[in-house]
């Protein structure tokens, strides 16, 4: 169960501030002395956060084409996504596998490579 935020009134909230102000051991920060915290802040436990700029999906890659990637180490997907970088910009190489995929000739050569 979702728990709620209780939110001050107004006027309790005045009275908070008032309160914390009146405190001479608790003085708030200045806006340089928060400027001077602000870059020791670190990002506290989880997954890290991803550039931005890749974005994940669900692939479905024949067993032994991805053992042969994960006996690579460490980083195996990392080396996928260069794989599959470096073969877009060779445009020569990737038309001549669409050709072959489009006759055929690439998956009857797998058909008969698994008889």
């Amino acid at each position: 169960m979702k728990k709620k935020i209780i939110r001050p009134t107004a006027k309790e909230d005045a009275a908070i501030t008032k309160a914390a102000m009146s405190d001479p051991d608790s003085l708030p920060l200045t806006d340089e002395e928060w400027e001077k915290v602000k870059p020791r802040l670190v990002r506290g436990r989880g997954r890290p956060l991803g550039s931005g700029i890749k974005e994940q999906v669900t692939l479905r890659i024949d067993k032994d084409v991805l053992d042969f990637y994960k006996s690579k180490g460490e980083g195996w997907q990392t080396f996928i996504n260069q794989v599959l970088g470096e073969v877009k910009r060779e445009s020569k190489s990737i038309s001549i596998v669409e050709k072959k995929l489009n006759k055929g000739a690439l998956i009857a050569n797998k058909f008969k490579a698994a008889a």
